[in-house]
């Protein structure tokens, strides 16, 4: 992991500490590097469990709507993540949900993937190998 992917990763852990996490007690923080500076996100749950938006998520859209469109390279802090009897932590522990994984495939897709669990860098394919892809066609 490079110094780029660290500061982004201790930026993914500071928005941890905004989360809104009362039901799950899972907080998790994600940031976003793009040409134009970082953005982050946390997790914001509600008592209605669907209808919260996940740390990726809220950082990818806080990019967006200040003109991003590139992504470059995402982060994703889990302080709650357990470790197991050992010490160690499951690298799985932190990755981006099913749900992320698709948002990333269609506004991320050459982006760099590292989270707080792992020590590897990820690229969205590692993730989500035949990601959905919806081609329009044209009926006429």
């Amino acid at each position: 992991m490079n110094q780029a992917q660290q500061n982004l990763l201790q930026a993914a852990a500071e928005a941890a500490e905004l989360a809104y996490a009362p039901y799950s007690r899972f907080r998790v923080g994600a940031a976003v590097l793009t040409p134009g500076g970082v953005f982050s996100g946390a997790n914001i749950e509600t008592a209605s469990t669907n209808l919260g938006i996940c740390a990726e998520r809220a950082a990818l859209t806080h990019a967006r709507m200040r003109g991003e469109q590139e992504i470059i390279g995402i982060a994703v802090s889990c302080p709650d993540a357990r470790p197991h009897e050992d010490g160690s932590v499951d690298e799985y522990g932190a990755m981006p949900c099913g749900a992320c994984r698709q948002w990333l495939a269609e506004l991320a897709p050459s982006a760099w993937v590292v989270a707080s669990s792992s020590e590897k860098v990820y690229q969205l394919d590692d993730l989500l190998p035949l990601a959905f892809k919806l081609h329009m066609y044209n009926s006429s």
